[in-house]
């Protein structure tokens, strides 16, 4: 297989959703799905609430001789709710089944390369992989009230605008792929600075695995499977693109 490609990156969710189903894989993802399952109910219930709300605000702030545009707009508000819905579902998912999703990535790259790595006490894995999920979330919060910005300003003016939608997906399927290949980076002790140097170094793999993970967050009941299957995908991509690299750890 040929590496550094969107075709590649994409595959790699793909494998991942038939390794999850392995029958020595299948205990690791009992827990994560149930925690999916809960949120899924609470985040999808909080997003239709919310949605009819954001569309009719958008309309009044719409002057009467640009009425011609509310469908557009009204796409456009719809995909960036969309990406915002399975990137708060994913963070919110994460965050709470950061420990479990270590485990998995652990046993998928025991599974895949006969080596495992090195092994430690669950009372040192549970904060150590939950700091690091702050770690990811202060960097998507920095970043994302920075991109969320020049979206914004992009938005007024003309022509720009169109590209805002572009702008968010990129981001989503950058954030993404840091997301789910991160457990078994930092599995492997791996620095969050070099994991990032890494997949910048591999953006085609890097945004066809991240944007196919985020297309499959924003659909409701599949976003609930996507994720461990996400983390068996992200796990495949380190080991077979980004284990070699040198991050002086």
């Amino acid at each position: 297989m040929q590496i550094n490609r969107l075709p590649t990156g994409a595959h790699y969710l793909m494998e991942g959703i038939r390794l999850i189903t392995h029958p020595q894989l299948r205990a690791f993802i009992l827990v994560p799905l149930l925690i999916n399952l809960l949120l899924f109910v609470i985040v999808t219930g909080v997003l239709i609430q919310q949605f009819d709300s954001a569309i009719d605000w958008l309309m009044s702030w719409l002057p009467g001789w640009l009425d011609f545009l509310a469908w557009i707009l009204a796409a456009l508000v719809a995909l960036t709710v969309l990406v915002a819905y399975g990137y708060s579902f994913s963070v919110i998912t994460n965050l709470i089944a950061a420990p479990f999703y270590g485990l998995l990535a652990e046993k998928i790259e025991l599974h895949e390369t006969g080596v495992a790595v090195e092994s430690e006490p669950l009372r040192q894995m549970i904060p150590r992989t939950i700091g690091r999920e702050f770690t990811k979330l202060w960097y998507f919060i920095v970043r994302g009230i920075g991109i969320a910005i020049l979206m914004v300003v992009m938005s007024f003016v003309p022509l720009l605008n169109l590209l805002v939608p572009v702008i968010g997906i990129l981001w989503g399927a950058w954030s993404m792929a840091i997301q789910y290949v991160d457990y078994a980076a930092d599995n492997n002790r791996w620095r969050f600075t070099a994991l990032r140097e890494q997949l910048g170094g591999n953006l085609f793999s890097t945004y066809g695995f991240g944007g196919l993970v985020m297309l499959g967050t924003m659909v409701p009941v599949v976003n609930i499977f996507i994720m461990p299957a996400a983390v068996a995908g992200g796990t495949l991509y380190y080991i077979r693109e980004l284990s070699r690299a040198d991050t002086d750890t």
